[in-house]
């Protein structure tokens, strides 16, 4: 199965369109590997025709393949240093500057199948026993609909959990259901999950203190990543922080964020926030 030069077009706009994912002219045989698996679960002989089924505008068939076309990368604890940064500096930040609301909203943009979430609650958890009584709240946002499904359900396996998951938070948050490992219902009913797509125009995204948008803004173009930075601005609290991949970075893309440093790791928050707003 391998894609004609008009073919690769075709999936190169449609993939943008959906999207807003760019795809490089050579990257051909990503998107083979991609496609083929859904064409033969969708009983297509060829790859030629399920796209001559796509220009038709299948709509269903349309979602299974812009979802294989994303990257679900993910892994526990991922890049550890954001987390570090999380317990050392900006926790305890939050937690002096929401005193009298009591209250903390973090977004896991991009969430894959959950494992950057989940994390982010764990460590709270562990690190921060006195936010058990506040009320903290978890948004988990994914473009693919059967990602955000995994991130609700909170169920993974072996060896997802093998993958940067220290034992002792397994034992502690997750039960043994069958093969997989599932997260208890007290880390699950603090978490949000749904389907969203970051190069639209965003609908009930509440203030945010904490946004991890991270492996995220590489796939698309200058103006799309403008156009998302420029956005999270609107829903991130005057002294909220920002967290992109560490290949990623707001540098001559949109100059209103300026960009820490805290232990070694890379974060961002707008420029000239006001202090007097802290704490709303």
């Amino acid at each position: 199965m391998t894609l004609s030069a008009s073919d690769y077009e075709f999936m190169q706009s449609l993939v943008c369109d959906r999207s807003a994912i760019v795809l490089e002219a050579n990257k051909e045989y990503l998107v083979e590997a991609r496609l083929i698996p859904v064409a033969k679960r969708e009983g297509f002989e060829t790859l030629a025709d399920m796209i001559a089924a796509l220009r038709k505008g299948a709509p269903a068939l349309v979602t299974k393949c812009i979802e294989a076309m994303t990257t679900n990368e993910t892994s526990f604890f991922r890049d550890s240093s954001p987390f570090e940064a999380m317990k050392s500096t900006i926790i305890p930040d939050l937690m002096k500057a929401r005193e009298a609301s009591r209250t903390i909203n973090i977004w896991s943009a991009a969430c894959s199948s959950g494992q950057e979430v989940y994390s982010l609650g764990m460590l709270l958890r562990e690190s921060f026993p006195g936010l058990l009584t506040w009320n903290v709240q978890f948004l988990a946002t994914d473009l693919a609909q059967g990602m955000v499904d995994r991130t609700a359900k909170g169920s993974f396996s072996q060896l997802e959990v093998n993958r940067g998951l220290p034992a002792l938070l397994l034992v502690k948050y997750f039960n043994k259901v069958g093969p997989d490992w599932q997260i208890k219902d007290e880390l699950r009913a603090k978490v949000t999950a749904r389907q969203m797509n970051l190069a639209q125009e965003w609908r009930d995204v509440p203030m945010m203190d904490v946004v991890f948008l991270r492996n995220v803004l590489i796939y698309f173009s200058v103006e799309t990543r403008r156009q998302i930075l420029g956005r999270v601005k609107r829903v991130l609290k005057p002294d909220g922080t920002l967290f992109l991949g560490s290949a990623e970075t707001t540098l001559n893309i949109d100059d209103s964020w300026e960009r820490i440093t805290i232990n070694g790791v890379s974060c961002y928050r707008v420029r000239d926030a006001n202090p007097a707003k802290m704490a709303a």
